[in-house]
């Protein structure tokens, strides 16, 4: 396992952290408690030392399960990370209600990594009102977290002012091949080294859809380059060729997966990727946007939408059906993004364009915005829509 430094307080993390959002599961839905711990500690016996959880993962069951799975010692030798799910705080109480909780679910007396979660321009002026600030102080000053940071998921201006706002010591972005110009991205990476962060990265495999059903066009690309690897090593190699990233998040619910990665982990050293395979990356890349249905780059120079259509996040899940092939993931996700769940937020769907054109004249794609909107309005806004936003709700928490 290769390590890498936190530049703030000099912790040695491991490139490969392990996220717990995407157990293994019974047929019934429920994390299948025998086998996911074998996979937490396995992965801490052979040199992981970052576990990441989150209040909603596993409908809320996530912190609980690695409370017991990190018994027997392996708590101790790992750093525990968790995050405040801020769309769900309505006052400054709310705050230390839910951290005292996460003690108590991760049978812990301290959070080494705690993240304000999920953070877009909007939801960070709410928490920011709310003094979540005061509530960082407090909670390291007394002991309850030892490092603060935050996740994104919004614009790289509204990255830049939060990054500003507040001593963090690291931040949680997504970052993948497809996603350079997407939310934070290649700018937002640098743009928090520069300020001395460490770098966690999530959704390097885009939730595994680099993986899964890869495109035969795609797949062509690996086949024929020189060097044989995986499209997951393809992607994560990419990642951690970056030297600003401290550590990467991957959800290994399968054996294989975790064998793989942990193998990977052991040879990924920043700068290690030569120009010829950095090329190779590249035209897989511009093949998936040919293979994507909408062509959006994630710029967000559309915005703001003065109807307040989400614009990049609907083509986002539109997208990423297209690349998986799910359906009811990307129902779920359509309503908790641009419907505004995660956010804490007012919806942006796609119905909500009046065809104004604004967006048209902005994009550097040159995209038919609004033609486009109204195909993802025909794919997601279906009768079906209540009943997806019920379970969106009760999984992230707004309930």
């Amino acid at each position: 396992m290769l390590y890498r430094k936190v530049p703030q307080n000099g912790d040695k993390l491991s490139i490969l952290g392990f996220g717990c959002m995407r157990l293994p599961v019974k047929e019934d839905g429920t994390i299948d408690e025998e086998r996911a711990t074998k996979q937490v500690r396995y992965a801490i016996d052979h040199g992981i030392n970052y576990i990441d959880t989150a209040w909603p993962y596993h409908m809320g069951e996530s912190e609980p399960f690695l409370g017991r799975a990190l018994a027997d010692g392996y708590r101790e030798r790992i750093k525990l990370a968790t995050k405040l799910p801020s769309w769900t705080i309505k006052n400054r109480e709310d705050m230390d209600k839910i951290l005292n909780a996460q003690l108590e679910r991760l049978r812990t007396d301290h959070i080494d990594y705690y993240l304000v979660h999920g953070l877009v321009g909007a939801l960070w002026d709410k928490m920011e009102k709310l003094d979540v600030l005061g509530f960082l102080d407090r909670a390291k000053a007394d002991g309850r977290i030892v490092n603060s940071g935050f996740s994104f998921h919004g614009s790289i201006d509204d990255f830049k002012r939060i990054v500003d706002a507040y001593p963090w010591t690291f931040c949680q972005i997504q970052y993948n091949f497809l996603d350079e110009k997407n939310q934070a991205g290649t700018e937002g990476l640098e743009y928090a080294a520069s300020k001395g962060l460490g770098i966690i990265i999530m959704e390097p495999l885009r939730g595994g859809k680099l993986t899964k059903l890869v495109p035969p066009e795609v797949q062509e690309i690996w086949n024929e380059a020189p060097i044989k690897r995986t499209p997951a090593e393809w992607a994560l190699r990419w990642v951690w060729n970056r030297p600003e990233v401290t550590v990467v998040l991957s959800g290994m619910n399968e054996e294989s997966h975790l064998e793989e990665n942990l193998r990977i982990a052991n040879e990924a050293y920043p700068n290690s990727l030569k120009e010829n395979e950095l090329q190779i990356v590249k035209k897989a890349e511009q093949k998936y946007r040919e293979i994507m249905k909408t062509g959006c780059t994630g710029c967000r120079y559309c915005l703001p939408c003065p109807s307040g259509v989400d614009i990049p996040g609907c083509f986002e899940v539109y997208d990423n059906f297209y690349l998986s092939g799910n359906e009811k993931e990307a129902k779920l996700m359509y309503v908790a993004k641009p419907g505004g769940i995660i956010r804490g937020d007012v919806p942006g769907y796609a119905s909500q364009c009046i065809q104004c054109g604004q967006c048209t004249e902005k994009c550097p794609q040159h995209l038919d915005i609004s033609s486009l909107l109204k195909a993802v309005e025909e794919k997601f806004e279906g009768k079906d829509l209540k009943g997806w936003k019920v379970i969106a709700k009760k999984m992230f928490g707004k309930e």
